[in-house]
């Protein structure tokens, strides 16, 4: 991480509140830091204020902060940025601090924050603070609750952490263009007791979506509904980062969703309880056993479990064409459709002419199809039985035995026992027996069993 020492050079005069820093007390501001590596950051225990239990954000980082005369204090930097959203595909977002989303800001309820904004972006902004009871002139509505943030200015936003909670903030100021590029970041409020809801790892995100056209680098920022990149945390499979877990600790998984749609988030192996949402903490009589949790535009949901089933399992978004990639949506359907003697003819005009999807479209994650670059494959990744053919919104839960305390590098694998992998059948495989089925005349006709004997059906 570097930091920003050059910030602000030519800030405007103006007044303390959400409202411009002084040129004078541009000396005052806290360092911006920044951060361009997509990989998920270790958690950052707190090197003053109040303790809490730090998170960790998938393919993400905690922004630092100082105690300033019992205030926490925050530089946040509205710019454009590179993502890395894959490995080979680099989009130009706009985002904070050399990120998109912008970093996780953590306080701890009872805190007093200070939040210094800085706009580098080619445009006006402001900040809303999602889900926070605050002062109406600190909400962040540009011409509502404040003037708008013009480029080169800095603002200042304080308020006091009223409740601990899961949070996030983006822009209300041209929020078409400004969200779609990317501008969003999550904010994670402590209990002022550190074990009250304690958890082993804890986990956020943000659920966001993109449509950038293929070997192109800049989203489409009026598409409404149609997009072709569905992401956690601007990034998608194969490049998000695995939930990594030791087993029997106690998880939580944090995230919100700022997308166009609602997302029914599906974990495997495991049932979950919702145990935070928008409004707060849910009480362990309001809880139940869930295993998928549809979270809408907006929302914002914490789930916990005990990790006590080792193993390698599928987390993703359980909307079929949300764990795909580059999509696109005027595709014909070509199941069954005969292209012999048709594929010769095309490829002697294009060379590089491939069949697609007449059996459908498993095929392609084995294909090395030619792509434009900076373009990734609808369907990538690859685990320990070969390709897993799914993109987008999905990842890996690994809860393994070998993971120590506060380690969450990927530990490789699953290892599985003898006799707990499913496998190919080398028998024979017998005619299938078919229900009873009424006869034109009234009469019921008898289903043959394998081997040409009747009988009345299935086993």
């Amino acid at each position: 991480m570097t930091s920003r020492r050059h910030f602000l050079q030519s800030a405007a005069v103006g007044v303390l509140g959400a409202a411009a820093v002084s040129r004078a007390g541009a000396a005052s501001l806290p360092e911006a830091a920044t951060q361009a590596s997509a990989a998920t950051q270790l958690p950052r225990p707190p090197a003053s204020g109040r303790p809490y239990n730090p998170v960790v954000t998938l393919n993400g980082w905690s922004l630092p902060f100082r105690m300033n005369n019992g205030v926490k204090e925050f530089h946040l930097v509205a710019e454009p940025v590179v993502r890395e959203m894959a490995p080979g595909m680099k989009a130009h977002l706009w985002g904070y601090n050399g990120q998109s989303p912008g970093p996780t800001l953590e306080a701890v309820e009872g805190d007093r924050v200070r939040i210094f904004v800085t706009n580098k972006l080619p445009e006006a902004t402001s900040i809303h603070w999602h889900g926070f009871l605050l002062p109406a002139g600190m909400d962040g509505v540009s011409g509502l609750n404040q003037p708008p943030i013009k480029p080169g200015k800095t603002f200042v936003y304080e308020f006091d952490m009223k409740k601990s909670g899961t949070f996030m903030y983006h822009p209300h100021a041209d929020e078409m263009t400004q969200m779609a590029m990317g501008m969003m970041g999550f904010f994670v409020v402590h209990p002022r007791n550190p074990n009250f809801m304690k958890v082993d790892r804890d986990f956020v995100f943000l659920l966001n979506a993109f449509d950038i056209e293929p070997g192109s680098a800049t989203p489409k920022i009026a598409t409404m509904l149609d997009f072709n990149l569905w992401c956690w945390n601007s990034r998608i499979f194969p490049g998000i980062d695995p939930f990594v877990v030791r087993k029997n600790d106690r998880v939580r998984i944090r995230f919100g969703n700022l997308t166009m749609t609602n997302h029914p988030i599906h974990m495997h192996g495991y049932d979950f309880e919702v145990t935070c949402t928008d409004g707060g903490w849910v009480p362990k009589s309001a809880r139940w056993p869930e295993v998928s949790i549809d979270v809408a535009v907006g929302q914002m949901r914490a789930f916990e479990f005990d990790a006590i089933y080792p193993g390698d399992w599928a987390i993703h978004c359980h909307k079929s064409h949300h764990t795909m990639n580059a999509m696109g949506h005027d595709v014909p359907t070509m199941i069954g459709v005969d292209h012999r003697g048709v594929v010769e003819k095309i490829q002697k005009l294009v060379p590089d002419y491939m069949v697609m999807g007449e059996r459908g479209m498993y095929d392609m994650k084995e294909m090395e199809m030619p792509i434009p670059d900076n373009t990734v494959p609808m369907m990538t990744g690859t685990g320990p039985f070969g390709p897993i053919g799914m993109g987008g919104m999905f990842t890996v839960l690994k809860v393994h035995d070998d993971v120590k305390p506060g380690d969450y590098r990927d530990p490789g694998w699953y290892k599985h026992p003898p006799g707990t992998v499913a496998y190919e059948y080398q028998g024979v495989l017998p005619e299938p027996a078919r229900a009873a089925q009424p006869s034109a005349t009234g009469t019921t006709l008898k289903a043959r069993k394998p081997g040409g004997a009747s009988g009345h059906g299935g086993h």
